[in-house]
């Protein structure tokens, strides 16, 4: 018996994250075993044929939480009386395009998104970007939707789970026993996973690696690297680990952290840490089942300062990038 109905649209549903997110969600592994959904799914006309299979497919899972699925190419439809909306769906970064090519074709998609959002959506609406480049498409979109920031977030949780899975690997650790590994700033290759604030069974991460170079130089490669790495092994982007970690990310978002821990995502920066005010940064979140806090009182040695000056920059220049979209709003 269920407690709750909850609506979530999912963009680009048709695609290959949207395909191993959707069944996931079905099942209650996003918001459990007490909550119904119904799912709205929004792709392009082009696509509405490939959508119409998944559509028949979660129908043949026979999933008793799962309510209803409205599968559509029109934004307003999809956001119509959303409570979460996961926008996955993103224009792919082409050969020969620079990062700010990307930032504009993509802002065309998430301002009118975003629009649609805010006509459309449950005023409570809380959005998850995961469509690259993720923090500045959720900038956009916060800008068109008119929602407050307290309801946007970028997922930087894929990124986590790599540095995780890597410092386990090392120290021959079950993956649980790794906490408190944030990641901050931008999800690109400027991001910083922070070792030196993560835990190993208790214990500080780097004190349990013992080796500074492998921290500094392999491991942060790895993580910043490593949708790259995923694209040459496979010949495709990352997606049963993105849609994992979309899962993750709301699971987090939605039940209370537990004390003395915390989780990454990005969210609209309040000024913590430095950050200016506005750009959509990873940081580690506290959560209290209906909102977060940022986590205060988090230490940086020269190392990871210089780290995050890094990943600040490239999206303050992302911002400035954008900033025409930004204004039309």
């Amino acid at each position: 018996m269920t407690d709750n109905t909850v609506r979530i649209t999912v963009t680009g549903a048709a695609g290959q994250i949207g395909y191993a997110l959707l069944y996931r969600i079905a099942a209650g592994e996003m918001l459990g075993t007490n909550t119904s959904v119904h799912l709205n799914l929004l792709e392009l006309e082009v696509a509405l044929g490939a959508l119409e299979g998944v559509r028949m497919e979660l129908e043949d899972c026979a999933f008793p939480l799962l309510k209803s699925i409205t599968t559509t190419a029109d934004p307003d439809v999809a956001f119509g009386d959303a409570d979460w909306a996961l926008l996955v769906g993103a224009a792919p970064r082409k050969k020969g395009m620079e990062r700010s090519d990307l930032l504009q074709v993509n802002g065309g998609i998430f301002t009118g998104q975003g629009a649609a959002i805010g006509r459309s959506a449950k005023p409570g609406c809380r959005v998850l970007v995961v469509g690259n480049p993720c923090n500045t498409n959720a900038l956009i979109c916060q800008s068109a939707s008119g929602l407050p920031s307290s309801q946007i977030h970028a997922m930087t949780m894929l990124d986590q789970n790599r540095a995780m899975s890597q410092l386990a690997l090392k120290s021959g650790v079950d993956v649980k026993e790794v906490r408190n590994l944030c990641i901050w700033g931008n999800h690109s290759p400027t991001m910083y996973p922070d070792y030196y604030n993560a835990t190993i069974q208790g214990k500080p991460a780097a004190e349990v690696i013992g080796d500074e170079n492998w921290l500094q130089g392999d491991f942060l490669k790895t993580v910043q690297q490593r949708g790259a790495a995923v694209i040459s092994a496979r010949g495709a982007s990352s997606a049963a680990s993105a849609a994992n970690a979309a899962i993750k990310t709301v699971r987090e978002l939605t039940r209370e952290t537990p004390a003395g821990e915390w989780f990454s995502a990005a969210v609209p920066s309040d000024g913590s840490y430095g950050v200016p005010e506005g750009i959509i940064f990873g940081y580690p979140l506290r959560s209290t089942g209906d909102g977060y806090g940022i986590g205060e009182g988090v230490s940086h040695n020269a190392f990871a300062e210089q780290k995050i000056a890094v990943t600040t920059e490239e999206l303050v220049n992302e911002r400035e990038a954008v900033k025409d979209l930004l204004a039309a709003s």
